[in-house]
């Protein structure tokens, strides 16, 4: 895809679609943080209609895919297509792509310092692991940045690229005992693990996934790129469909063909193709109900939460996950524990009255304009 004539008109107004994806995004993950899908699969049967649905919501174990492994993905696109709207809008007022390269690496660090932080807040002491969804943000920004002025074709190569790269050390790169491209703990991203951090993720994730994610800043990128050129509604919404099909092809063919297996904890090509194929038809889908036929009604219970994308994601994963939760616990189940409800039912209660508690402190700080950035 070559580089679109700007709209400018467009760029003047926010995308609405992007906000309400970005709230999305946040209200799934904060209902994760409050514990409400696991009180869920609490009192759902595993092999009924609705525990299989909520298993939905739980990453794989390991070779598959479910709903839940779209987050991040999500989370990745939307922040490179973010990131290309606002160096335009920049750019348009004089603003260097050198000067805000400073402001780049700095925004950059501060992802990487809460990514690690966040990992201590965890862990209950100081502990050095890179496995946090802004760690690898932080370093796939700066991927995006460095080409960010490049045509649309020429990153989308540079992503081909980084998979490729990926299968290629994961295949080649033979390490005593990490020489197992697909076995959980026993590939290369384990073994650098090892290197970075001396230890490796129980649960096999890696720290070097930030290379194949990268893609899926960058595609976040072409996607800005086209979602403000001057190109007719309907043609963008054609190319999002198109590129999410394409992909959704290309990345079942290497897994159903046993070339490379849909593995989302070590970020396969495969996994990144699928995954940034659902993103981008999700993407499409939503472009088109609020930005095209403004059916935006509802809009505002999303965008309330994704113009604080920050603030909340840091709420939920300290003060929710460490505080908050049980205090809402002792007043919910405390009230309800004058009723004949069961134990179960009542963590549902608990989690959903967090979540709609964190949802309302998004919405106070909306109505006082209130926005925290990095």
């Amino acid at each position: 895809m070559k580089n679109e004539p700007l709209n400018i008109e467009f760029v003047k107004q926010r995308l609405l679609s992007l906000d309400v994806m970005r709230g999305l995004i946040m209200i799934l993950l904060a209902a994760e943080s409050c514990m409400l899908y696991e009180s869920l699969s609490n009192i759902t049967a595993d092999d009924s209609f609705a525990g299989n649905l909520v298993k939905q919501f739980f990453h794989h174990p390991w070779r598959g895919l479910r709903f839940w492994d779209l987050v991040q993905p999500a989370f990745m696109l939307m922040a490179g297509s973010a990131l290309y709207i606002s160096w335009h809008g920049k750019s348009k007022k004089g603003i260097s792509w050198e000067s805000n390269f400073n402001h780049i690496l700095v925004r950059s660090f501060r992802l990487f310092l809460f990514g690690t932080a966040l990992h201590c807040v965890y862990a209950g002491k100081l502990v050095w692991e890179l496995w946090n969804v802004l760690t690898q943000l932080s370093v796939t920004t700066i991927i995006a940045w460095l080409i960010i002025r490049k045509s649309g074709t020429w990153q989308i190569v540079f992503s081909l690229f980084l998979l490729l790269l990926t299968e290629l050390m994961y295949r080649f790169i033979q390490i005593p005992g990490f020489d197992q491209p697909f076995i959980e703990h026993h590939n290369f991203g384990a073994y650098m693990d090892t290197v970075l951090m001396g230890k490796i993720n129980s649960d096999g994730w890696v720290a070097i996934n930030f290379i194949p994610t990268a893609a899926h800043t960058i595609w976040g990128v072409v996607a800005g790129k086209l979602l403000i050129s001057s190109r007719t509604n309907r043609q963008k919404v054609n190319y999002l469909i198109v590129y999410g099909i394409i992909a959704l092809i290309a990345g079942y063919a290497l897994d159903l063909s046993n070339v490379t297996p849909i593995i989302k904890r070590i970020s396969t090509s495969s996994f990144v193709l699928v995954s940034g194929g659902w993103v981008l038809l999700i993407m499409a889908f939503l472009f088109w109900i609020n930005d095209v036929k403004k059916q935006s009604k509802y809009a505002w219970i999303f965008t309330v939460v994704g113009m604080n994308a920050i603030f909340i994601y840091l709420f939920f994963n300290t003060v929710g996950m460490q505080w908050f939760n049980d205090f809402v616990a002792i007043f919910v189940k405390g009230f309800l524990g004058l009723t004949e409800l069961s134990d179960q039912i009542m963590s549902v209660m608990s989690a959903i009255v967090a979540l709609l508690a964190e949802w309302y402190l998004c919405y106070w700080l909306y109505q006082k304009k209130i926005f925290f950035k990095l």
